[in-house]
């Protein structure tokens, strides 16, 4: 049985490379007794991991599962490039193994769907919430964005014809929604539901994963 999980972040506002933003979940349950030395061990490696280039930040999902503490590390990177250099580096590879007496099942890690994007640190549980809580949170999101962007684009556009014609406008807008909602709202949002998105899930025995 899980217990409900707790959610700390770092996140730097680096812009992705032409390829998708990619998000690498890294599932470690720690032996009994070794929460402290593997806490300053995950400090280190998120130290490591974040002057990686092309890492985007992570989030640190606490929780229980079997009776061992369960930490869930949600790292994203800017393309699958940059995530497999990070995966293949011998940085990583000396520190997850400096980590592996403290690990019950290993070093579990999966690649999410760039479309759980914005979910992703949900992911400790089997499954990403369902996909209309999902669309819940994204209208929640959205909604104020085309409701209040056009309004304080809209002075600016008027003092430039080029600005004003629709299509340069509408690119503007959209542009600024996007990067509004995916480096600083959404990330938020699934913060502040992150119990009511998981509440379906609360009672869910979870399982590792496989990987390397």
């Amino acid at each position: 049985m899980s217990e409900s999980p707790t959610l700390e972040s770092t996140a730097k506002p680096a812009m992705p490379g032409s390829d998708e933003i990619v998000t690498l979940v890294v599932k470690h349950r720690i032996k009994a007794g070794q929460d402290g030395a593997y806490e300053a061990w995950l400090r280190r490696i998120v130290s490591v991991a974040g002057q990686w280039p092309g890492h985007l930040g992570v989030d640190v999902v606490r929780g229980k599962q079997g009776g061992l503490s369960l930490f869930t590390c949600v790292l994203r990177f800017c393309s699958t490039e940059a995530m497999q250099r990070w995966l293949d580096s011998s940085e990583r590879r000396e520190l997850v193994n400096e980590a592996t007496p403290l690990l019950a099942d290993g070093d579990q890690t999966e690649v999410a769907s760039h479309k759980e994007f914005w979910f992703a640190p949900l992911a400790d549980a089997a499954t990403p919430p369902p996909r209309w809580k999902q669309s819940v949170v994204t209208l929640f999101v959205i909604l104020p964005h085309t409701l209040l962007v056009p309004l304080l684009w809209g002075p600016l556009l008027q003092l430039n014809a080029f600005l004003s014609n629709y299509v340069v406008a509408t690119f503007l807008i959209t542009v600024t929604i996007v990067l509004s909602v995916v480096y600083v709202c959404m990330p938020l949002a699934t913060r502040l539901f992150a119990p009511w998105l998981e509440a379906s899930k609360a009672h869910e025995h979870l399982e590792p994963g496989h990987g390397q």
